[in-house]
């Protein structure tokens, strides 16, 4: 009768393949990690960019560190009477992304552009290893139940499945995104010196205990959960509204081809989605991106147990305004966009071929 007179609701898309549906865990964790791995370094240089303008909006000072540091060939040699910097204030002061990337290629060199990569592919490999496969796996289980018991639920099945996995990523990786953020956003303080790798950040940020041993109720290991309830505040936002925009403009997409056993159209169609699902939660989210990024690289430990997102955010907009909450807006939705495209097409262009063994068997 419904259907007859057209009043009754659209059909639910269709179920995912049942060989896709049969696909492991690990399966569908190497498809992520491979997947990830690209993506990391190719995006890498945009997320030193935003740390370091965040990081200049907090306090950090990027002055020279040796007496005969030179930016340009107009700087003088032996600064004042000899001695201090050579190089005018404005030699160190980032202006925009794309100063970020010539400041720091003329001053540091090109190679620190990918400044904290070893972290970023130790984060991301676990990350989407756990995000992507656990997303998949809520998401079909969410359907297939409110398929036969609520289907009033099957549009949310995107958001709460996001929210879920990314928890669940975040809380597990949290120390590697800690150690990232402070590689990415210090610079080393000797000349040609090795800067520190992930680990020995790491056991920097345990260190700083001796100097809060006084306070109660510390231990050391949750130091290497700081700034966690900052990161859950921006990633958690951010796999919402993502996979709540990229579901449904990934099925548009993939029906305006048609052809959905094609591995173009599907790298095409994810790609596509998962740039502007990207561009967009990036952008939403980035008041909170900012107060993570400072809650991480703070270093006095009696501020850093009085922070929170709440306070931090209060304090940006009034010293700051609206300019302070988007500092890094353009380099965060910059690397986003190709991010998340990157990821979602690998990781389906793989599960797709996966599939098709699988079938083949």
């Amino acid at each position: 009768m419904d259907q007859a007179s057209g009043s009754g609701p659209p059909p639910p898309p269709p179920p995912p393949p049942a060989a896709e549906r049969d696909m492991g865990f690990a399966e569908r964790s190497l498809a992520a990690a491979g997947a990830a791995v690209v993506s990391a370094v190719l995006v890498n240089p945009l997320d030193v960019a935003k740390t370091r303008l965040q990081a200049q909006a907090a306090g950090v000072v990027y002055n020279p560190i040796w007496s005969d540091f030179r930016c340009y060939p107009s700087c003088s040699t032996g600064g004042i009477n000899g001695f201090g910097p050579s190089c005018s204030p404005e030699c160190f002061q980032y202006r925009g992304t794309m100063d970020v990337f010539s400041k720091v290629t003329r001053q540091e060199g090109l190679f620190r552009l990918w400044r904290g990569t070893g972290a970023s592919l130790a984060l991301a490999v676990p990350t989407v290893g756990i995000y992507l496969p656990s997303y998949d796996l809520l998401r079909n289980w969410i359907e297939e139940y409110s398929d036969h018991n609520c289907p009033k639920l099957r549009p949310y099945a995107p958001l709460i499945s996001g929210t879920i996995a990314r928890s669940l990523a975040c809380i597990t990786c949290s120390p590697i995104e800690l150690a990232r953020t402070r590689m990415q956003a210090f610079k080393e303080s000797n000349a040609g010196g090795k800067p520190p790798g992930m680990w020995k950040t790491l056991l920097g940020v345990l260190s700083s205990r001796q100097s809060i041993s006084s306070l109660e109720n510390f231990r050391g290991y949750h130091l290497l959960w700081t700034g966690l309830g900052a990161q859950l505040a921006r990633d958690v936002p951010f796999s919402a509204i993502c996979w709540t925009v990229l579901e449904p403009t990934r099925r548009h997409l993939t029906g305006l081809v048609g052809d959905k056993s094609n591995a173009a159209v599907i790298l095409g169609a994810n790609f596509s989605a998962g740039f502007i699902a990207g561009v967009i939660s990036a952008g939403a989210t980035c008041p909170l991106d900012v107060a993570k990024t400072r809650r991480q690289i703070e270093k006095d430990p009696e501020r850093l147990l009085n922070m929170n997102t709440r306070r931090i955010l209060l304090e940006v907009w009034r010293k700051e305004g609206i300019n302070g909450l988007f500092r890094g807006a353009g380099p965060r939705m910059g690397r986003a966009g190709p991010s998340v495209g990157i990821v979602v097409s690998s990781y389906e262009v793989v599960k797709h071929i996966l599939h098709r063994k699988h079938a083949e068997l």
